[in-house]
């Protein structure tokens, strides 16, 4: 049934190969022509019969090491590319940072697999182990969010910290959001454009547009003109369907690990929006409470609130961000 399901998948795929034209704009969706702002490595996978590929930069301090390591999960519409000021930081503060692209993120494989947090958490365990850290601050932001809380669920014992930045999933999104199956959200994704991945960005992570968010928009809108543009919608809506299928909310209270919350105040993510009448829209995603009511959730979890900041702390308001992860670690 399950290779029967995926079939319908790749038969679609194919058919919507020759609709996507290669322009000047166009970058492969494993982001071949996107340069890092560190070296990139890559840590090999095995799973469902594939052999796939996880990018991760590992950079060093670059003065006064402390021996600490902190891990940095992407969101989902990004990759390890947005963290550049974080990493700066860290490292300036003795930090050694790792930095992955989860498995069908960045430039990491795109493979048609069940995408898992569990998985995901397990994958960025065996990196770690296999870069000899014994234990690491995990950061996520975003999507990111919900994998840290996994991680740190699966792995106390490897979890120095847990610093959740705007996570998504501190609601149950199965309650609001009506049911989309991935076949259609696949449908949705073919339809990205530069306009409408910018409109998004505009409309939903910052309160004040800038100029440099641009280039954000440019990797996001650049895949969406390759050849294989199916296959990367595709994994946007196989990690849609995990994101929907798979919350943590419920778990918040198991947490067992020093725990921070760094949210922007005017952040009003919703999994979903879109689904939702603008009635809706209005009753839920509103991080101003939701902070609280999760820092209320995990036991002892300390909440720092940024005013007039949205999705994105660490790129709207980077000297504050990092200001307060330095003091929370």
């Amino acid at each position: 049934m399950f290779k029967q399901h995926y079939q319908v998948f790749f038969i679609l795929l194919l058919t919507s190969l020759s609709s996507f034209a290669q322009t000047s704009d166009t970058l492969s969706i494993t982001l071949e022509n996107v340069k890092y702002a560190y070296p990139v490595k890559y840590f090999p996978v095995h799973t469902e019969g594939q052999d796939l590929r996880m990018a991760y930069m590992d950079v060093a301090p670059v003065r006064n090491a402390n021996g600490r390591t902190v891990v940095l999960f992407h969101g989902k519409n990004f990759g390890g590319y947005y963290w550049s000021s974080t990493i700066k930081a860290l490292t300036q503060g003795g930090f050694r940072v790792i930095v992955p692209d989860q498995i069908g993120f960045g430039k990491s494989s795109k493979p048609f697999i069940h995408y898992s947090f569990h998985q995901m958490a397990k994958w960025n365990k065996m990196l770690l182990d296999s870069l000899g850290i014994q234990k690491a601050s995990v950061l996520g932001h975003s999507m990111g969010g919900m994998l840290a809380t996994r991680f740190a669920l699966l792995y106390p014992q490897k979890t120095e910290k847990l610093l959740l930045e705007n996570p998504i999933g501190l609601e149950d999104y199965r309650n609001f959001v009506p049911y989309v199956g991935t076949e259609e959200q696949y449908k949705t994704e073919l339809k990205s454009t530069a306009q409408s991945v910018r409109k998004y960005y505009q409309s939903s992570y910052f309160t004040v547009w800038k100029p440099e968010y641009e280039e954000l928009v440019s990797i996001a809108a650049g895949v969406t003109n390759s050849g294989d543009f199916p296959r990367a919608a595709m994994v946007a809506a196989m990690t849609f369907t995990m994101i929907y299928e798979q919350p943590v909310v419920h778990e918040f209270v198991n947490i067992r690990v020093p725990t921070i919350l760094f949210i922007g105040l005017e952040d009003k993510t919703i999994v979903g929006k879109g689904l939702l009448s603008p009635d809706q829209q209005a009753l839920y995603g509103k991080y101003r409470f939701l902070g609280k009511q999760t820092a209320a959730r995990i036991p002892g979890a300390k909440l720092i609130e940024f005013q007039a900041c949205g999705h994105i702390p660490h790129i709207e308001i980077p000297t504050e961000f990092n200001v307060a992860l330095l003091g929370g670690l």
